[in-house]
This record gives structure tokens, sequence and C-alpha cells, in this order.
């Protein structure tokens, strides 16, 4: 690896020692880069080393300190993204820019020229939307959609746009194995055309497949660039973290316990027009289990997480069991008086409140008994901030959340780092049962080896472990046993070991129950 240094006579787009301080750290400092016509050019580095910050720069949402912007061989001041886009750079966001309130087309509309009218938008969202694969209602509300079709939203508004430069972060992470390969067949297209792409994923496997050069970044700095498909996982994963990525280990785990968690026969009716009902769903996890749910975006994997987790009530007590109690009609609070711990799939403004600080995330996220520990007594209990703040420290630390000072606000944080903290804020509380929904969306490699070895050691420490994950490689990693939910219907459960993709495939394509034996059997 070397750095980069393609001289900016003919590239599209180049940067020329950008730097962007927050305070006194610099989460860009002095970036160099150049992004060629007609090229897919990867920016690669762990959650926290300055991608997002560039790509912001790039697109008018934040503004440099220092250094200049080069469209096309001429200096240009990004003032906002309405200014990029006259420009011709489009930009998908890792987390949703949406209004929830106003349907697929009005969201698409305000980022197009104010004469064209719904109609010929949705007709145009539509059409486009079919051809890549990436299928939306126009008049659908935004707030009634999973987020798979969220990110389809996004994806198919920059295409709106016929840009010159598309810049997609994390563009994957929601979408099925299919989706993603009609999304390469769009960039392959544009690529053709001479339109260049800006793609930052964690899936290096992706970065290998379709990415042409790779820019790394480490601690806001550009440390060197490389043609991917030249490189393997493991090598690319050690250029953006600066050492070599630990595997997860299992030993010790295997041993399974008694019943924390038991869902008999639960059926819920779709709550929106949009929602999947789930229909008939049973499942048990013992102490020292880790059963993973896979299942393509859309499938009721959030509903079935908000029904477990309590986010509303179910029809009966006895359809949800924790620790043998039955809980189907109380709340959050209550399941976590049982023990329980949740970690939802969206991080923004579910799991956590990006404005407050991290230490008010922590009380919030704390039942009545587990608050406790941080109210002083007297008959107004005050709130003791040094064992707040300390706690904080320790998550923090267990977790290595890396963060720009002592107690920032969460929405301050990388997508990763703040998930590491969101997911080591339930494991601080030891629960007997963690339930858990996508756990490493959108983080690095890195992150994403310490999370997963978290929900391993909390489950050989003798705890119930559900995880909800549209990635197969994280379910292979951490999963004792598997099952797959599929049109709001969940498989029967399989030892990991007896699982291989295909079958996974075909559980994914509806087949459940006694007639799943023979085919699952025989897929091979």
């Amino acid at each position: 690896m070397s750095p980069s240094n393609v001289p900016a006579t003919g590239a599209l787009l180049s940067v020329r020692k950008l730097t962007k301080l927050f305070g006194s750290f610099a989460a860009c400092n002095e970036i160099d880069l150049d992004i060629r016509p007609g090229e897919i050019h990867a920016l690669l580095g762990e959650n926290g080393a300055g991608k997002s910050t560039l790509v912001k720069m790039l697109f008018g949402v934040l503004e440099p300190n220092a250094g200049e912007i080069i469209w096309q061989g001429n200096p240009v001041t990004v003032g906002s993204p309405g200014g990029a886009r006259k420009l011709g750079i489009g930009m998908v966001f890792q987390h949703f820019s949406l209004f929830e309130a106003l349907t697929v087309a009005e969201n698409i509309a305000l980022s197009l020229d104010d004469s064209v009218s719904i109609s010929k938008i949705s007709e145009e969202a539509a059409a486009l939307s079919h051809a890549y694969g990436l299928p939306l209602d126009p008049n659908a509300h935004v707030a009634d959609l999973s987020v798979g079709e969220r990110q389809r939203i996004e994806i198919v508004r920059a295409l709106l746009q016929n840009p010159k430069l598309i810049i997609l972060d994390e563009p994957t992470s929601v979408l099925t194995p299919q989706e993603a390969d009609r999304l390469f067949e769009t960039l392959f297209k544009l690529r053709a055309e001479g339109r260049s792409v800006l793609y930052i994923s964690h899936r290096l496997e992706e970065v290998q497949r379709i990415c042409d050069r790779a820019t790394v970044l480490r601690h806001g700095r550009v440390t060197g660039a490389c043609d991917p498909k030249q490189e393997t996982t493991g090598s690319l994963a050690r250029m953006m973290v600066g050492s070599d990525v630990a595997s997860v280990v299992h030993e010790g785990l295997g041993a399974k316990g008694d019943i924390q968690l038991e869902v008999a026969g639960l059926s819920v009716a779709a709550r929106t027009p949009f929602a999947m009902p789930l229909k008939n769903i049973s499942l048990r996890v013992r102490a020292g289990e880790i059963l993973a749910i896979a299942g393509v975006a859309g499938n009721g994997q959030g509903e079935l997480f908000d029904a477990v987790s309590g986010e509303y009530p179910v029809g009966s007590d006895d359809l949800i069991s924790i620790r043998s109690n039955p809980v189907g009609t109380e709340g959050i609070d209550a399941r976590r008086l049982l023990g329980a711990g949740f970690v939802p799939e969206e991080r923004h403004g579910h799991a956590a409140v990006t404005g407050l600080k991290l230490s008010e995330n922590l009380m919030l996220a704390r039942s009545q008994s587990d608050s406790k520990a941080f109210l002083g007594g007297g008959f107004l209990s005050i709130i003791r901030r040094g064992a707040v703040k300390q706690a904080t420290k320790r998550i923090c630390e267990a977790m290595d959340v890396r963060k720009s000072g002592e107690d920032p606000s969460a929405g301050s944080l990388s997508g990763g780092n703040l998930q590491k903290f969101i997911v080591g804020r339930e494991l601080d509380r030891q629960p007997a049962v963690l339930v858990v929904n996508q756990p490493t969306w959108g983080v690095d490699a890195g992150a994403a080896s310490r999370i997963r070895q978290a929900l391993v050691d909390l489950a050989r420490s003798g705890s119930a472990v559900l995880v909800i994950s549209q990635d197969l490689d994280e379910i292979f990693e951490v999963a004792t046993d598997i099952a797959v939910i599929s049109e709001g219907r969940l498989s029967a459960s399989y030892p990991a070991d007896e699982m291989t993709r295909e079958k996974i495939g075909l559980l994914m394509g509806g087949t459940h129950g006694a007639k799943a034996e023979p085919e699952l059997a025989h897929a091979h």
C-alpha cells in the first residue's frame, strides 16, 4: 500500500488538504483525494476515521476549515446539498434524511426541481425502482415503511437526479443480497456511462467485487490507497484498523440451561397498512444459547422485536414469557425489571436521543430498579451524576467507544461508536435475556468483531441471547441455533452447524414446518 498521488488533471473531483475541526479535534486532517471519471472508488476506514465527515463536506452539509474542493478542474465552494446537486453530486446517507409524515414521492420531491409535479415524480420513481429491483410504492407514507424500504427511497432519490458523482454511504446495509446485486448492476452501468461513484462500505467483499480503487483513512488522515481486487478482506481490514482484526472465539459456548425467553403462538395483525403481520410465531431461547433469526428486510423482523421488547402489548400475557414470567401485556420497563435488555435496529431516535449526552442516554435506558444505583436517598431522589458518569466511562472503555470528549452528545459519535455504546449499555446490566436487532448494521470490521464477541461472551456467562440479523456472515459467526423469518412466519430453529446458506435461502423463500424437512435435508 502506498499513498495515492494521482494528479488532479483529468479528475472529476479532487480535494486538497481538506480539513474539518470540531473544537481542537481534527475529524479530517489535510485530506488529499482524487476521483476519476468512470470509476467506483472505495473510501475505507474504521468508524470515526473521518469518512462521513469528508463526504458531508463534499455534499455541502459541513463547511471545511481549510483546504479546497476542485470539481472538474475548478475550485468550488459547496455551500449546501442543493449546491452539490447542481454541480452534479448526489448522495445516499447511511442514516436516512426522510420525513416520516410525507409519502415516498413527496420526500423525493424535496430534492428535485419545484416545477416537477408529484404525479410525474411518482411515475418516474415507480419506473426507476422497478427497473433496478428496488420496489417502492410512491404513495406510501415513510412512517409505515421498513428500514430496507426507506433505504430504497434514498437510492432512488439520488439516481433520479442523474448525478455525475454519486456518494453512497453503506448503501447495502439493509438490502437483500438480490437487491445488492441489482444495485451493483446499476453502479456498473453508471460507470460505463462515465459517471463516478464514491463508495463507503464495511462489507469488504463488496469493495473487492465492485471497486476500482480504494483510499484508506485512519484517525482523520489518508494513510494510503490500493487496488482492492489485489487484496484480501483480511489485508483490507488490517489497512483500516492498523492491526489484525480478532476472530470471534466460541470456546466454552454450548451448554444450555433453562428457557429464559419464550414466545408461544404469537400472532399480531399488521399495525399499519404497510406493516407485516406476525403469524403464529413460536420460539424458545435457553440460558447459554444464541438464537439468530435470519431474513430479508421487511419480513416481520421489526414487528417481532417490538412485540418481544414490549413496544406494544400483545393479546395476552402468556404469549410471551421472560424467565417463566408471562409478560405479553407488559411494557418495556416491566420486562427490564425481569432482567431483559433490548437493542433496537435504529440507533438514532430509537435506541438513543442524539441531542442528549451519553450519560443521559444511559439513564433513559435503565429501568426503575437499575436506576437506584444512580439515585441518592431522601424524599426527592437526586441523580448521583458521578455514578452515572463513572458507569458511562466503564461502558465506553469496555466497548472501546471512541469519542471527542468525556461525555459528548450521542449524535456526535460515528454510527459504529454509538452502536458500541448502545450494546455496551445493555451488556453493563448483565441481562439474563438480551434481544438485539441488527447488532452491527453499518459498523466497521473491528467494531463488529467486538460487538459479536460481547454477545458470545454474554451467552457463555449463562444469558439467553436473541439476535435478529440480515447479515448471514454475522449469523454464522455468533449463533448456536438459527431460524428464518419470512412473510411474518418463523421457521423451526436448527443447530447452526447443521445450517448452510442454501438451507437458509430455502427458508427465506417461505419453506416452513414439516414440509421444510425433506427439502432442507437434500439442500447441499
